[in-house]
């Protein structure tokens, strides 16, 4: 396996599809990298040599990816919190941030239903 800023990258698959699992990294971006590094996006991991995974790893380090990113994103979200905008009270309830609706959906967010027993009569 192939190791890129931390990530063991999948060997069988094409590069273009391997770098997108890096954190921050779509397929527009891996594409971009590629074309930066002079390699074909239909290449295999395995037929990588160690000199183009370098130049790979040094266009990547020109963006932020994987842990500074994930940090970058946490912070965000701490800071719309803190701030008590509408958007971090939506995030410390656990609810939709970007307006859905919540009366019929939105199970993801809010978690399970909490059922309430019916009383003997």
């Amino acid at each position: 396996m192939a190791r890129i800023a931390g990530v063991d990258i999948p060997r069988d698959k094409r590069v273009v599809i391997s770098l997108t699992y890096i954190f921050g990294v779509g397929k527009t971006t891996a594409q971009k990298v590629l074309s930066a590094a002079g390699i074909s996006e239909e290449t295999r991991v395995r037929d990588l040599t160690e000199d183009e995974l370098n130049n790979i790893r040094e266009q990547l380090d020109k963006y932020k990816i994987e842990g500074d990113l994930r940090r970058e994103v946490s912070m965000n979200i701490k800071r719309l919190m803190e701030i008590a905008s509408f958007r971090g009270i939506r995030h410390r309830r656990g609810l939709p941030v970007r307006g859905q609706n919540t009366k019929n959906n939105a199970r993801t967010r809010k978690g399970p239903r909490k059922t309430v027993a019916n009383k003997k009569k």
